[in-house]
C-alpha cells in the first residue's frame, strides 16, 4: 500500500475545519514534498518528521513522498500535522499495517527530533470538533489535561511516535481516556484580593456590587490613590461561580492564544489589565495568524482599563462594537475571524492632567482648558456606553487609622451578587446588561409615578436613548439587589447618580 490518508484539523481562530492528511510513496528520485497551502512551520516539518522516524528505530522511504493537506485552499501552519504525516508515510511504506487505507480517528501532534511528542496550540478547540464529528482523537499527552474538559470526547494520549505506531499496528495499544472524567486540578492558585480590604470608598464598593449582579461596565474618576485599581482588581472576586460552558468557551480562547491553556486559571474569572500603552491589535486581537487580544481573553470576566486617558483613541473606539455585540469579528484578506468577547469593562481615570480636579484637597493647579482637552481625549460615544460613571475622593489618612471594624467581605456581596442574578436568569434568560430593548420593556414595569419622575429626569439632564437605555438597567439591578420586582422612584434616583453630568467627569456623560 503505497497510499495512507489521516484526518486532522487546520487552526482557524476557535474553529477547526478538518484537513486530510495524505501520503503517497511513488518511484523516482528520492524528495520529500508538502502541499496543501503549508506555511512555513508546515513545511519543516519534512526534517522534523525524518529525524523522527529515523531516531526511532523505523526507515525513512527513499522514495518520493507526495504529501497533500486537504482541502488546499485552507492556510496551514504550526507543527500539528508531524504526527498524522509520520504515522502515514508509516502505513504507506507497509511499517505498521492497518487494515485500511484510511486510518480512522484524528491525529495531532508535533514531533520532536527524538521522536517524542510535544504540545501543540489549539489543541481544545480541535477536539471539540472531533467530537461532535464522533471522531477519538490521537494527541500528546501534554494536551490531555485541556482536551479531557471536553465532555465525552474520545482521547489517546501519547507520549512518542513509537507509542503512536505500535497503536495503530495493534502491538501495543494505548488506554482511551474519555472527556468529564479526568478533573483538571489547579495547584497553587493565589488567592482572590477581598473586597474588605477596601476602606473608605463606601459608594465605590456599592458601584462595583451593582455592576457585578447586573454586569454593568463601569468608569470611575478619581484623584491618584484613592483606590480606582484597588477596587477594580476584586471585581472578579464578587462574580458567580463560572458555568462549566462558561469555562470551556473561555479555556478553548486561550487555548488558541499565544498564552496556552494553563489549569491554574481552570475555572476562574479571567481579569486581564493591559498597559495603556497597548495598540488596537493587542487589544481586539490581529496579527499575522489572527490571535485573540485582552477584550476576547477576557472573555466571561474582567477588562479593567487603567489611566484611561492615556490608551489611544483609536485603539479605544474598536471597543464599541463589542461592548454592544460581545463579540469581535477580524477580517483579513484571506480569512474572517470571529472571537467571543462578552466582558464586563472597568475602567479609571484621573479628572485632570495633573490628578486633583475636584478632589478636596484643592491641590489642582490645572486650567479649565487643560481639563477640557485631557478629558477630550475619550470620545463621546464610547463613554455614552458606561453604565456606571463613578466620581471618587480621596480618603482621609484619619479615617485608615481609625478603622476597627472589618467591612463587608468579597463573600457577603459575592452572595448577594449571585442572589440578583438568578432572579434576573430566572425573569428574562438573561443578566440586566444584555437585555434587548423589548426585554427590558418587560423585565422593567413602571409605575405613572415612576415613569413621571424618569422623563422629567431624561428631558432636564439631556440623556440620550442609549443611555436611557443603560439607566433602566441599572435600576433594574438595583432593584433585583433589593429583591424587588416592580421599579420605585429611589431605584431610578440612585440609578441617576451614576449618569449626572459632572464638571470633572469625562465627555460629560449623559
Amino acid at each position: 500500500m503505497s497510499l495512507a490518508r489521516l484526518r486532522s484539523r487546520a487552526p482557524s481562530g476557535l474553529d477547526a475545519p478538518p484537513v486530510w492528511v495524505e501520503i503517497h510513496l511513488s518511484g523516482g528520485l528520492p524528495s520529500f514534498t508538502i502541499v496543501g497551502l503549508p506555511e512555513a512551520a508546515v513545511r519543516e516539518s519534512r526534517e522534523r518528521v525524518r529525524s523522527a522516524l529515523i531516531n526511532s528505530g523505523f526507515d525513512f522511504p527513499a522514495r518520493r513522498i507526495t504529501v497533500n493537506l486537504a482541502p488546499a485552499d485552507i492556510p496551514k501552519h504550526g507543527g500539528r500535522f508531524d504526527l498524522p504525516i509520520a504515522l502515514g508515510i508509516l502505513a504507506a511504506s507497509g511499517q505498521i499495517k492497518p487494515a485500511v487505507t484510511d486510518l480512522p480517528g484524528e491525529y495531532l501532534g508535533e514531533l520532536g527530533l527524538g521522536g517524542e511528542l510535544r504540545s501543540v496550540t489549539g489543541a481544545l478547540p480541535s477536539v471539540i470538533a472531533a467530537h461532535e464529528a464522533g471522531h477519538t482523537v490521537m494527541l500528546p499527552e501534554a494536551n490531555c489535561a485541556e482536551a479531557s474538559l471536553v465532555e465525552g470526547a474520545s482521547l489517546l494520549g501519547t507520549d512518542s511516535l513509537i507509542q503512536a505506531a505500535a497503536h495503530l499496528s495493534g502491538s501495543a495499544l494505548i488506554a482511551e481516556q474519555t472527556g468529564g472524567q479526568r478533573s483538571v486540578q489547579p495547584e497553587g492558585r493565589c488567592a482572590e484580593a477581598d473586597l474588605g480590604d477596601v476602606c473608605g470608598q463606601p459608594f465605590g464598593v456599592r458601584s462595583l456590587e451593582i455592576a457585578a449582579a447586573g454586569g454593568h461596565s463601569l468608569l470611575m474618576v478619581g484623584p491618584p490613590g484613592c483606590g480606582k485599581t484597588m477596587l477594580a482588581e476584586r471585581l472578579a472576586g464578587i462574580l458567580p461561580d463560572m458555568s462549566p460552558s462558561e469555562a470551556l468557551a473561555t479555556a478553548a480562547v486561550y487555548s488558541v492564544s499565544h498564552l496556552g491553556f494553563d489549569s491554574q486559571h481552570w475555572q476562574r474569572r479571567p481579569f486581564r489589565a493591559p498597559h495603556h500603552s497597548a495598540s488596537a491589535v493587542a487589544l481586539i486581537g490581529g496579527g499575522a495568524r489572527v490571535g485573540p487580544g485582552e477584550i476576547s481573553l477576557a472573555h466571561n470576566g474582567v477588562l479593567f482599563l487603567d489611566e484611561l486617558t492615556e490608551f489611544s483613541r483609536h485603539a479605544l473606539d474598536q471597543l464599541r462594537e463589542p461592548l454592544e455585540s460581545g463579540s469581535v469579528s477580524i477580517a483579513r484578506a484571506e480569512r474572517t475571524v470571529r472571537y467571543p468577547s462578552r466582558f464586563q469593562w472597568v475602567s479609571a481615570m484621573n479628572p485632570c492632567p495633573c490628578g486633583y480636579n475636584g478632589d478636596r484637597s484643592g491641590r489642582c493647579r490645572c486650567t479649565s482648558e487643560q481639563v477640557r482637552r485631557y478629558q477630550g481625549r475619550l470620545s463621546g460615544p464610547l463613554v455614552d456606553r458606561v453604565d456606571l460613571h463613578v466620581r471618587l475622593q480621596s480618603v482621609d489618612p484619619v479615617v485608615l487609622q481609625a478603622r476597627r471594624l472589618p467591612e463587608q467581605s468579597s463573600a457577603q456581596v459575592k452572595r448577594r451578587v449571585h442572589s440578583a442574578r438568578e432572579r434576573q436568569l430566572a425573569r428574562a434568560g438573561s443578566i440586566n446588561a444584555h437585555l434587548t430593548h423589548k426585554e427590558l420593556g418587560l423585565a422593567a414595569p413602571l409605575d405613572s409615578a415612576s415613569r413621571r419622575f424618569l422623563e422629567e429626569a431624561v428631558r432636564q439632564l439631556g440623556i440620550s436613548l442609549r443611555g436611557h437605555h443603560r439607566l433602566l438597567k441599572v435600576a433594574r439591578t438595583i432593584a433585583d439587589l433589593e429583591n424587588t420586582a416592580a421599579l420605585r422612584e429611589e431605584h431610578i434616583a440612585e440609578a441617576l447618580q451614576y449618569r449626572l453630568p459632572d464638571d470633572a467627569a469625562p465627555g460629560q456623560p449623559n
